[in-house]
């Protein structure tokens, strides 16, 4: 098993959901967590409680993720693990998505991933070893009414990933692709904890627990793919 004692992590979106709950459980495990997210107030308020480094940055944006990087390496001196986890949707018929919408859709859940592991891929070939997960959707491996956009970023963002995985792998680096079904957090505007999504839903301590086990798998192991699903949704 993978000790994550002293890993230093950078976890995107993670001033909510799945991002807060995997900052919170991979520190717990003594990692060194950099919090990434565009919520300054929620970030502190994150970092009081996993005494790692916040920073407030949109990896949709270049300059951004490599700043995110060049502050883990400048503050720890190594980076080990990067959890691509910022996303967002929303949904409608295709003909009713703007343009603009498709744009912030795509930019987050797409280019942000391709983003920020750019910007870490080039340290982890150095070092010969290093973890990337992504957080996708089991809407990666399936379509649905109203998900035009979301769908087809997350099939992207699946794309991105499992290519990686192949360019990476010589060099010692893994690559895992976490798949959630629903869960219980703020994505599209919903507000959590309902008594109806408790009963239907996933945790994000589930998803975080996820994450962790990928990434305490022996280190001859790499967990390629991992799906989640509540016992109530059909798959």
């Amino acid at each position: 098993m993978t000790d994550l004692t002293n890993q230093v992590a950078i976890v995107s979106g993670a001033s909510r959901g799945i991002g807060r709950a995997t900052a919170l459980l991979l520190a717990m495990q003594g990692a060194k967590v950099v919090a990434v997210a565009r919520s300054e107030a929620e970030l502190d308020e994150l970092t009081q409680k996993t005494q790692g480094l916040s920073i407030v940055a949109d990896v949709a944006d270049e300059t951004d993720a490599q700043h995110v990087v060049a502050e883990t390496l400048r503050r720890y001196g190594r980076l080990d693990i990067v959890v691509c986890n910022a996303g967002v949707g929303s949904f409608n018929e295709l003909e009713h998505f703007s343009s603009a919408e498709w744009d912030r859709i795509f930019d987050t859940n797409v280019k942000g991933t391709f983003l920020l592991c750019k910007a870490a891929v080039p340290h982890l070939k150095a070092q010969r070893k290093g973890h990337i997960v992504g957080i996708a959707s089991d809407v990666s491996k399936r379509t649905f009414a109203n998900g035009t956009a979301y769908g087809a970023s997350k099939y992207a963002q699946d794309a991105v990933l499992a290519s990686l995985r192949k360019e990476v792998r010589p060099h010692g680096i893994k690559v895992s692709v976490i798949y959630p079904g629903f869960v219980d957090t703020y994505f599209n505007d919903t507000k959590p904890g309902s008594a109806e999504t408790e009963k239907t839903h996933l945790r994000p301590s589930d998803i975080a627990q996820a994450v962790r086990y990928v990434l305490e798998a022996p280190p001859h192991v790499v967990v390629d793919e991992l799906m989640l699903h509540p016992l109530t949704q059909e798959w």
